[in-house]
C-alpha cells in the first residue's frame, strides 16, 4: 500500500448532459408520430379480423421505426457516444432489440391471423399466400428469419458460448434483415399506400440511419486509418499475461481523445486483421503516441504479444464517456479491479482533485503499472491502496471495507473499472454505503 497526503477539497459544478434525456424524448417521440400515422389513416375498426389486422399494422409500424433506432444507435455518432456512452447505447439497443423481436413476432403472428379470419381460409393457406404472392414478401420473410436468429445468438447464454468477434460479424446479419424489410413496408403497408409524405418521412428515417452507418461506420475509420497512419512503436511486459502496447502516429491530437476513452483497434496481421477490439488507453493520450494494456483472456488478445514493430494499426474512435466531463466533484475514488486498471491509471494521472485508487488483483504480481501508479501518487500526493487475494485477505468490495479505506466515502464521486463479478459486487458496496447511482461512473465493454 501506497499513501500520500490528501489535497484541499475544490468543489467542481458542471451542468449535466441533457443529451441522454433528449435522445430518449426523441425516441419516444418518433414512436408517438408512428402511432398518430396509423391513427390518422384509420376510419374504423370493425370485427375480430379488424382488430387483429390493426393491431398487426402498429406492430409492423413499431417494429419498422425500432429497426431503424436498434441501427442508429449502434452508428457511433460521436455526440451520443461521448456523453452517454457506449456501453449504455448498447444497453438500449439491446433493450430496444428485444422489444423489437417481440414486436416483429406479433406483427407477423396478428397479420396472419387477421388475413385468415377476413379471406375464411386456414392460417397454413394463408401464410403461404402472403409470402407467395404479395409483393417483397420473400425478402421480408428472409427478413424475419433474420431477425431472429440474431435475437438468439444475441441471448446472453449464447454469446457466452461463442467468440466475441464471431458474435460480432454474426450481428451484421441486422443490416441486411433491415434492408429487406424496408421494401416489404412500403409495398404492404397499408398506412404507405396513397400517403406520399408518410412515404417521405420514412424514406428520410432510414436513409438517414444509413448515412450515419456509411459515415461513422465506415467513411470515418477509413480516412483516419489513412490520416493518421498508426503503428506499433514498441511493446513491454507490466504482468503475467498482461503487455503494454505503444502506438505511434501523425496528428493524433486531431482526434480529440481523452483520458478514459477507448478504440477498436484493427491490427493489420495475419491472424488479427479481420477483428476490432475495444481496448482503452493506459496513458494520457500524446500528440503523436498513444498506448493501451492488454490482458490475454482469448486467443486475439494473447496474440498481441507477438506483434512486431512496424505493425500498421486501424484505430477507430475515440469512443466511450468515461472522462473527465463526468466529474461533479473535488474529491474522486477510483476503483479498478485487474485489467480495469487501464483507463483508470490514464484519468489517475489527469483528473483534477482530491483522488484515491483501489487496485485489486488476484497477486501481488498481476498489479500491472504499479510502478507507474507509484510515481503518479508521489507526484501528485494522491493515494493508492493495493488489495490482492492471494495471500487471502478480507474482501474490500464491502461498504463497510471501502469506508475504512476512504474517509468521507460518501462524499466521493467513483469510477469503477473491472471484470464483472467484482463491478457487480462493488457497485453493490457502493449503493449499500450511501452513494448515489449519478456519482458512480461505469463502462462496460459487453457490448
Amino acid at each position: 500500500m501506497s499513501t500520500a497526503k490528501h489535497h484541499s477539497v475544490i468543489r467542481s459544478r458542471r451542468p449535466r448532459s441533457l443529451v441522454p434525456l433528449l435522445t430518449q424524448c426523441a425516441i419516444w417521440a418518433g414512436a408517438a408520430g408512428v402511432l398518430a400515422l396509423w391513427w390518422t389513416d384509420t376510419t374504423s375498426v370493425v370485427g375480430a379480423a379488424g382488430w387483429l389486422t390493426d393491431a398487426g399494422r402498429i406492430t409492423g409500424l413499431l417494429a419498422g421505426y425500432s429497426c431503424a433506432v436498434l441501427v442508429a444507435l449502434m452508428a457511433r455518432v460521436p455526440l451520443l457516444d461521448h456523453t452517454i456512452g457506449s456501453d449504455r447505447l448498447a444497453r438500449w439497443h439491446a433493450t430496444g432489440g428485444r422489444y423489437t423481436i417481440s414486436l416483429v413476432l406479433a406483427h407477423t403472428l396478428l397479420i396472419i391471423w387477421g388475413y385468415s379470419l377476413t379471406s375464411h381460409s386456414g392460417v397454413v393457406h394463408q401464410t403461404s399466400t402472403l409470402v407467395l404472392h404479395y409483393p417483397d414478401m420473400l425478402k421480408a420473410t428472409a427478413a424475419f428469419l433474420l431477425l431472429v436468429a440474431t435475437g438468439i445468438i444475441s441471448v446472453r447464454a449464447a454469446r457466452r458460448r461463442m467468440r466475441y468477434e464471431t458474435w460480432h460479424y454474426l450481428h451484421f446479419a441486422t443490416y441486411l434483415a433491415v434492408f429487406l424489410a424496408f421494401f416489404h413496408q412500403l409495398s404492404n403497408g397499408a398506412d404507405f399506400a396513397g400517403n406520399l409524405p408518410a412515404r417521405v418521412a420514412w424514406y428520410v428515417l432510414y436513409l438517414g440511419v444509413a448515412a450515419l452507418i456509411g459515415w461513422y461506420r465506415f467513411v470515418v475509420p477509413v480516412r483516419r486509418a489513412l490520416r493518421h497512419r498508426v503503428r506499433v512503436a514498441g511493446l513491454r511486459d507490466e504482468a503475467p499475461g498482461v503487455v503494454s502496447i505503444r502506438l505511434t502516429g501523425d496528428h493524433l491530437d486531431e482526434l480529440g481523445t481523452q483520458p478514459g476513452q477507448f478504440f477498436r483497434w484493427r491490427f493489420l496481421t495475419p491472424g488479427l486483421w479481420w477483428a476490432a477490439n475495444p481496448y482503452s488507453l493506459s496513458a494520457p493520450p500524446l500528440p503523436h503516441e498513444l498506448r493501451i494494456t492488454v490482458k490475454a483472456a482469448g486467443a486475439h488478445s494473447a496474440a498481441l504479444a507477438t506483434l512486431r514493430p512496424g505493425t500498421r494499426v486501424w484505430a477507430e474512435g475515440p469512443y466511450g464517456a468515461f472522462t473527465a466531463a463526468r466529474k461533479r466533484s473535488s474529491r474522486i475514488l477510483l476503483l479498478a479491479g485487474g485489467v480495469g486498471i487501464t483507463p483508470l491509471r490514464a484519468l489517475f494521472e489527469t483528473l483534477p482533485g482530491e483522488v484515491t485508487l483501489i487496485y485489486r488483483a488476484r497477486r501481488p504480481e498481476d498489479l500491472a503499472l504499479r510502478d507507474e501508479l507509484d510515481a503518479i501518487a508521489a507526484d501528485r500526493g494522491a493515494v493508492v491502496h493495493y488489495v490482492v487475494d492471494q495471500p487471502a485477505v478480507s474482501s474490500p468490495l464491502t461498504a463497510d471495507a471501502l469506508a475504512r479505506l476512504v474517509p468521507d466515502l460518501t462524499a466521493h464521486e467513483v469510477y469503477l473499472c473491472g471484470p464483472p463479478g467484482m463491478t457487480d459486487a462493488a457497485l453493490h458496496a457502493l449503493r449499500v454505503a450511501g452513494i448515489p447511482r449519478r456519482h458512480i461512473h461505469h463502462e462496460s465493454f459487453a457490448f
